[in-house]
């Protein structure tokens, strides 16, 4: 088993397999890196139990070690965790656990390997590598796991609903897993989440948002979606998301079903975020062909590119704009005469919606959060502008307020483009390249992508000689809005010009 790994793991597990010799304890790799050793993907997070201390193990392996890697020790658990270079090593000694039913965290007690592998979530994570000498690198697999991995199939090891309603985080755990590795969850397996989704209620907030993020994070994330659906858990996790589910019909007139198409939009964002990456950026071309002096330093930038991954693929919060993009349609459902079903201010109302879901989700009410909310709230802008002559002004306030999201925003406005009509989608792409034209050809004149009028607060009111007040508010927002509108330059000479025309009817 182990002439797959790297020269690096080689000398690791040489290190952990003569550290269990020296303090007399069984020593296996187990769980998720075995699991991963076999479907050939790359994994950096090993775990290691002993039948022993953990504790012990992680010590006498460090000292092993050089250079000698950081030690950090978790004697509440029992665990130690060693980083290794790009490794991060778990230690925890073989335990077997028992549950009350008001908890998913469990009575504890030392255990054999036996009840290491029993209390472990799915059979393709019980699987077992002996480090010990007289059988280093074999494989211990006593509830077929190879086979479930051969068969694609996620299967607990003991009886699902014992399994699941001892630590309901599992049944998040199996959708997840299902997502990611494109796996079956086995029949009777799958029909035990529905029996005890209730049990959802006692996780935390902050584990049942990991594995939705997990979720989020993979190839195809509706697929878990769908999953989360379909067995009860959403309802209770998401009742937002499982709003958008259903289609009502009044006279005849139905509209589509919200929650099937925004799983939709999500996948079609992560596969556009894939493809993007071997395309110029919007303004990357425009920029080459800008005299050096034109283009913005980076100092000068702002926006959200501390938190924002280089790959628009790897952004996690991108995939939540798309997944709360009309999160806001059911409350602003209407059926208006001659019309049909509208959604009005569904934009506004789900910008709105962001801040209570982060707040219950336990996720960041920080930059990244306002930056869902302005995707969220932009989100009609260009396609909107696709349906209309494209004037300069209305192009300048989609790159004022989009600032260095503009992009980010495009993909999301691209992938919500899932008509049925192929005559509609083909006029809405072409259009969507007409408007990426028109925004490189004003960003290359205007320059107002993270764009701050010329003139500041501080000069109207040394100009005037009047203190902070409203009235330097609205003379600040002429000069920005006759920018906006094209009525003078974004330039500082009429800006300020414009500004004492302005200040002398404000101050009349």
């Amino acid at each position: 088993m182990l002439n797959r790994i790297s020269p690096e793991e080689e000398k690791i597990f040489e290190q952990i397999a003569a550290a269990g010799r020296q303090l007399g304890v069984p020593t296996y790799l187990v769980g998720g890196y075995v699991r991963d050793l076999l479907l050939g993907r790359p994994s950096v997070d090993v775990d290691v139990v002993c039948v022993g201390s953990g504790i012990a193990l992680a010590r006498a392996v460090r000292e092993r070690l050089s250079p000698k890697p950081h030690l950090a020790v978790y004697k509440r658990f029992g665990t130690a965790m060693l980083q290794c270079g790009d490794f991060q090593i778990e230690f925890v000694g073989a335990r077997k656990e028992s549950y009350r039913s008001d908890s998913r965290k469990p009575v504890v007690e030392d255990g054999s390997l036996e009840d290491d592998q029993n209390r472990r979530d799915f059979t393709i994570n019980a699987l077992a590598i002996s480090l010990n000498e007289e059988d280093y690198g074999s494989l211990i697999d006593p509830f077929e796991g190879v086979k479930d991995l051969h068969n694609r199939i996620l299967r607990t090891p003991l009886e699902p609903d014992k399994t699941f309603s001892d630590d309901p985080l599992r049944m998040m755990r199996a959708i997840r897993f299902a997502t990611q590795l494109n796996f079956t969850i086995e029949e009777k397996t799958l029909a035990a989440i529905p029996r005890n989704k209730e049990r959802i209620r006692i996780v935390s907030r902050e584990r049942i948002t990991t594995e939705l993020n997990k979720i989020l994070m993979a190839d195809k994330p509706s697929v878990g979606f769908k999953l989360l659906f379909d067995t009860g858990l959403l309802e209770i996790i998401f009742p937002e998301l499982y709003a958008l589910h259903g289609v009502e019909v009044r006279k005849g007139i139905a509209h589509k079903d919200n929650f099937y198409h925004t799983l939709e939009v999500v996948d079609r964002l992560v596969h556009l975020a894939k493809a993007a990456e071997n395309e110029k950026g919007i303004f990357q071309e425009a920029a080459e062909q800008l005299p050096a002096a034109a283009v913005p330093s980076g100092e000068e930038k702002t926006g959200h590119q501390s938190f924002k991954p280089e790959r628009p693929a790897d952004n996690l919060w991108l995939r939540w704009a798309a997944l709360l993009h009309d999160i806001a349609k059911p409350p602003t459902k209407r059926f208006e005469e001659g019309q049909g079903w509208t959604f009005h201010g569904h934009e506004v109302v789900g910008a709105r919606m962001v801040k209570r879901i982060f707040r219950r989700m336990k996720l960041p009410l920080d930059e990244k959060m306002r930056y869902v909310q302005k995707l969220v709230r932009l989100h009609l802008r260009p396609i909107s502008l696709t349906k209309e002559e494209i004037t300069d002004s209305a192009v300048r306030r989609l790159l004022f307020e989009a600032g260095d999201d503009l992009e980010d925003l495009m993909l999301l406005a691209r992938a919500d483009i899932t008509s049925k009509n192929d005559r509609k989608v083909k006029r809405y792409l072409r259009n969507y390249e007409f408007l990426k034209k028109r925004l490189q050809e004003v960003e290359a004149k205007d320059r107002l992508r993270n764009w701050q009028p010329p003139i500041s607060g501080e000069e109207i009111m040394e100009t005037f000689g009047i203190p902070p007040s409203k009235k330097v508010g609205l003379i600040k927002e002429a000069i920005r809005e006759a920018i906006l509108e094209g009525k003078i330059p974004n330039e500082y000479e009429a800006a300020r010009a414009y500004m004492l025309e302005v200040g002398k009817k404000v101050l009349a």
